[in-house]
């Protein structure tokens, strides 16, 4: 049932509009309080009434019946306690019938919502700086796939600029095809790091790498032969790790593809009178905006990103009139996006509203003694995620050697519970924050981690195992355990709802943490197999449909939940 909605139609009768009221009521933070909360305070303009006296009024009015069996008015709220046995039935009979399909939506239906996320460089090694972006951006296209949107992921590759006239030259001049084939990404970064080395004492080799790069843009068939082959190394190698954390795209248009894309948006902010030369340069002036001016053309008449993500954006929209865009980036680009949807919105673009700046925090990895692993593309520093994912996967299976030798596949096992804790722990704070993780922090298997999220799974997995398939039942003498744990249950899909609509992947993190810590709770507290038949049944299929919830959630992360541990 949808409560919301039942507590909104009753409370319409007295004047308050259903929209509101729906809107309004929440989940209150402590169980104590009832299991929905209506604040009063923003009907009090309209009604001409204090909050307090609208509670108690509603209180007074309000008729408990068979689904809210308690109402009650407390500094001007109004809080409701629903029928438990009502809750439970209806709850477990939802869950267990949909399946993987509970908390599934068709609110995005007829919708499209575009996802720029991860966004690598060509030639460049995959760190874990990259973390953030990728899986963020993947938890969110499935939450919106999930809803019912036409979500479209998109790699905005970087491979445009300057760098590549370097890698060519040091290519040219050290490098050898076989090595290439070999070390993979690996080796086109010893050159790139070489370049950076050796040109601090011979600034003539930038000279040639602008040349290089310039004929890359003017077509030079052996330079773009070059370019293109280290462009299918990296993605060649990357979706090794895409296909790990469960990632897709359905376009890698990078900054390349835009090359002739950009001069229409030169003529149109020319037509339109936006552009102006400053210095040599061609800029979008945005003082009026409390913003430095937007730098679409240097002197010497180069492209810039800017440039290139006003290309990006008509043609997004133009191909597939997206109801929202979405860029999962840094927050260290905020001015980046502020200025591109402010001259979007200057050149007449009313769906420059849409387009949202998912800005995350950085993050980092911390050694032994907890201190900050410094890295640098340049200088050859930087924490690959591959190497990350394989010491967690090596680090699962020191663990599940010492407690559980003979488990059965142990090595995939380790494997996917590694692979989870890094993408859980990348997701279990708000995205805004900055992450310093450790491996002894991602990988405890008792604390609000990856490993304590499908551990839980899995010993829902030996209990069903043991218990087999319940029989028919009757609810009743529902515990408090037992409610608490089935009522978390029953708010899955409007927590997938709000992490759509806050854009957080976080909130259905902590929402498995809870899931699972409540289901532990009540593992302890009842005893399942071996009771009376009547209260075994029923207790078993909880299991079922806390699984359910726990492997949905899990899903929507990308991480999957193993049968044993």
């Amino acid at each position: 049932m949808d409560y919301k909605s039942y507590i909104a139609e009753k409370l319409s009768a007295f004047g308050v509009p259903t929209e509101e009221i729906v809107s309004a009521i929440a989940v209150p933070p402590e169980k104590n309080m009832g299991d929905y909360a209506l604040p009063c305070f923003k009907f009090a303009k309209t009604m001409r009434k204090s909050p307090v006296m609208i509670a108690n009024e509603l209180c007074e009015q309000f008729v408990c019946d068979e689904v809210i069996s308690k109402v009650e008015a407390v500094n001007g709220y109004l809080n409701f306690r629903v029928n438990r046995e009502g809750l439970v039935k209806e709850s477990l009979s939802k869950i267990l019938a949909e399946g993987e399909n509970y908390g599934r939506g068709n609110i995005g239906e007829g919708k499209t919502v575009c996802i720029d996320y991860s966004s690598i460089n060509v030639a460049k090694p995959f760190h874990i700086g990259h973390l953030s972006t990728t899986v963020i951006g993947g938890a969110l296209y499935r939450i919106f796939e999930f809803l019912g949107y036409n979500t479209v992921g998109i790699n905005h590759l970087g491979d445009y600029g300057t760098q590549f006239g370097k890698l060519i030259y040091a290519y040219k001049n050290w490098g050898k095809k076989e090595d290439i084939e070999e070390g993979g990404i690996k080796e086109l970064n010893r050159l790139y790091v070489r370049y950076h080395a050796e040109s601090e004492n011979n600034p003539a080799m930038d000279d040639e790498a602008r040349r290089y790069f310039k004929l890359i843009e003017q077509g030079d068939e052996e330079c773009n032969k070059l370019f293109n082959w280290f462009k299918d190394i990296t993605l060649k190698e990357v979706d090794k790790i895409y296909t790990e954390l469960d990632i897709k795209f359905d376009s890698y248009a990078g900054e390349s593809f835009y090359n002739d894309k950009m001069q229409p948006v030169i003529d149109e902010l020319t037509e339109k009178g936006i552009l102006k030369e400053s210095e040599g340069a061609k800029i979008v002036d945005l003082e009026e905006y409390n913003m430095p001016p937007c730098l679409i053309l240097r002197s010497d008449g180069a492209s810039l990103y800017a440039t290139r993500d006003l290309a990006a954006a008509l043609y997004r929209k133009a191909t597939y009139d997206f109801d929202k865009c979405l860029y999962v980036v840094a927050y260290q680009q905020n001015l980046h996006f502020k200025q591109i949807f402010k001259v979007l919105e200057l050149m007449g673009k009313d769906w420059a509203k849409d387009m949202v700046h998912v800005a995350y925090g950085m993050v980092s990895l911390l050694d032994e003694n907890g201190n900050q692993v410094a890295m640098s593309t340049r200088h050859g520093t930087v924490v690959l995620l591959e190497d990350v994912l394989k010491k967690c996967h090596e680090k699962c299976l020191a663990v599940i050697e010492s407690k559980n030798p003979d488990l059965e596949d142990k090595e995939n096992i380790a494997k996917m519970v590694g692979t989870g804790a890094v993408i859980f722990g990348a997701l279990s704070n708000s995205k805004i924050k900055d992450i310093a993780f450790s491996y002894e922090k991602i990988l405890n298997f008792d604390g609000e981690t990856g490993p304590y999220v499908q551990y839980t799974a899995a010993r829902i997995k030996s209990v069903l195992r043991k218990g087999g398939e319940p029989s028919n039942y009757t609810v009743k003498d529902v515990n408090e355990d037992e409610y608490q744990l089935i009522a978390a249950l029953s708010n899955f899909p409007e927590v997938v709802k709000s992490s759509a609509e806050r854009l957080e992947p976080f909130f259905i993190t902590r929402y498995a943490i809870e899931v699972a810590s409540l289901f532990n709770k009540f593992y302890f507290n009842c005893k399942i197999i071996g009771e009376e038949q009547n209260t075994e049944s029923f207790r078993l299929d909880i299991c079922k449909a806390t699984l359910t919830v726990i492997t949905n959630s899990l899903k929507l992360l990308g991480i999957k939940v193993p049968e044993r541990m």
